[in-house]
């Protein structure tokens, strides 16, 4: 083996393992308990669009309206907390898409 060749063998040897001991340095993810979102249900995108349509239909037209927030209710329905244009409204909807109530808060 030439002299050159071990140069290359050697650069490879060591880039090797700089990325081997990289992906040592990767930490374990969290278990499942100890994850965002397991313990609270937040609305589908879909119902919460569908408050973000009714709130603009409430707040006015050219303000833009953003879910912040939401959260299964007791009876099955969601509450979802939107900002309009810096205004805070609350929106209950159900699983088939009717939004039930609109109101500031």
């Amino acid at each position: 083996m030439s002299r050159e060749e071990m140069k290359r063998g050697g650069r490879a040897l060591l880039a090797v393992v700089g990325l081997l001991s990289l992906g040592a340095c990767t930490p374990a993810p969290p278990p499942p308990e100890a994850m965002a979102r397991t313990t609270l249900m937040t609305a589908p995108a879909d119902l919460q669009l569908l408050c973000a349509n009714a709130v603009t239909s409430s707040a006015g037209a050219g303000v833009k309206v953003l879910p912040t927030g939401s959260r299964l209710q007791p009876d099955g329905t969601f509450a979802v907390d939107l900002d309009a244009g810096g205004k805070k409204y609350s929106c209950i909807v159900d699983n088939n898409g009717s939004v039930r109530s609109v109101a500031p808060v």
